[in-house]
């Protein structure tokens, strides 16, 4: 079993009937604290890796944000919406579209012609999606309130 497969299989025995009662109770929107904090706390390993070389304090930390996103797939799963593989695939296929200078025969001659490929790849992936941006500027003032809510209860 892949260790992806055993941290699926541990979020599920944890949401299970038999599971821990906190872990069956939580929501996507219930998460979103630990979703942030988490990625804050990522921010803080790389930085910790920086000045000290040390990755120890980086893997962790990276392991609770995958924790986090392992959540989010289970619960979808669970809803019917899309599984952890799924996801996988989204980004995989994302990053294979969006680099057909590494996965196909496109060149540039400038990494100018690069950027501007990325920019039109990214636009034809949003096109009939465009209302998806209106969320962004409210997703952005939560996110700080949820940071602004951690350093309370970090003690900052």
């Amino acid at each position: 079993m892949s260790e992806i497969d055993r941290l699926k299989s541990i979020v599920e025995q944890l949401r299970s009937e038999n599971g821990c009662p906190w872990d069956k109770a939580q929501t996507h929107v219930s998460l979103k604290p630990g979703c942030i904090e988490e990625a804050a706390e990522v921010i803080a390993g790389i930085n910790i890796l920086e000045k000290t070389g040390d990755a120890d304090n980086l893997k962790e930390e990276l392991g609770d944000l995958l924790l986090q996103i392992m959540f989010h797939a289970v619960m979808a799963e669970e809803e019917g919406f899309f599984t952890f593989d799924d996801v996988a695939c989204a980004i995989s296929d994302k990053m294979v579209r969006r680099h057909p200078h590494v996965f196909g025969d496109a060149k540039f001659a400038t990494e100018d012609e690069l950027h501007e490929s990325w920019a039109e790849i990214k636009r034809k992936e949003k096109e009939g999606k465009q209302w998806q941006a209106e969320y962004l500027p409210g997703a952005f003032n939560e996110a700080e309130e949820l940071i602004r809510k951690a350093r309370e209860r970090k003690g900052f």
